[in-house]
């Protein structure tokens, strides 16, 4: 009740929410309530497909998880919500291309937030230069995908399917470009000292 007024939501109103509870459990919070109460049209639609991306379980205890309020606030808490979420500019699926049906090897992949911990949620720990594993192949029954991190270098093993798809050019920030440059030319002369 403290980012309502009785009239209206405040800016603000889903910030102190998020700051208890986390991004994670807020949304996914109020997409079950949003799948659950599907049949209300004080909904905007826009709302209930976002609510369906995200994977809530068939189980009989998720009906515990329901926002009570007037659908007509939680719709207005949802976006400001979202707002929250477009706020920390993370890399989406609008931005990707698929993965399906390619080799990935090489490809600079956009890693889903759902496989970060929120403390690391930041454009910079989405993006992975992907260089080996099954995962790569289009048709291996392998998951594994060995990656770098453009953000700071680590190197990880994460499924196929942590991803949300490969990166289009057009979204590339200049900085991930230098650095996939600067992995590339590494990898070369390393390449290079073996063979030579």
């Amino acid at each position: 009740r403290a980012g309502f007024d009785g009239m209206h939501l405040k800016a603000d109103c889903a910030r102190g929410v998020i700051a208890q509870y986390g991004f994670k459990r807020v949304g996914w919070v109020l997409a079950n309530t949003i799948q659950k109460k599907r049949w209300d049209g004080r909904f905007r639609p826009r709302h209930k497909e976002w609510a369906d991306t995200i994977f809530i379980p068939t189980c009989g205890r998720t009906g515990e998880y329901i926002v009570e309020s007037h659908p007509a606030v939680l719709d207005g808490f949802v976006e400001a919500f979202l707002d929250e979420v477009k706020g920390l500019s993370l890399f989406d699926a609008s931005q990707c291309d698929t993965l399906s049906g390619r080799s990935l090897e090489g490809e600079v992949l956009v890693l889903s937030p759902a496989a970060l911990k929120e403390s690391c949620w930041s454009p910079r720990n989405q993006l992975w230069l992907a260089e080996s594993g099954f995962g790569c192949s289009p048709h291996a029954s392998g998951r594994a995908i060995y990656a770098t991190c453009l953000g700071d270098g680590e190197w990880a093993r994460w499924n196929r399917g942590d991803f949300i798809g490969i990166l289009r050019d057009e979204y590339f920030p200049e900085w991930a470009k230098q650095t996939v440059d600067t992995l590339r030319k590494a990898e070369q002369e390393a390449h290079d000292g073996l063979s030579t």
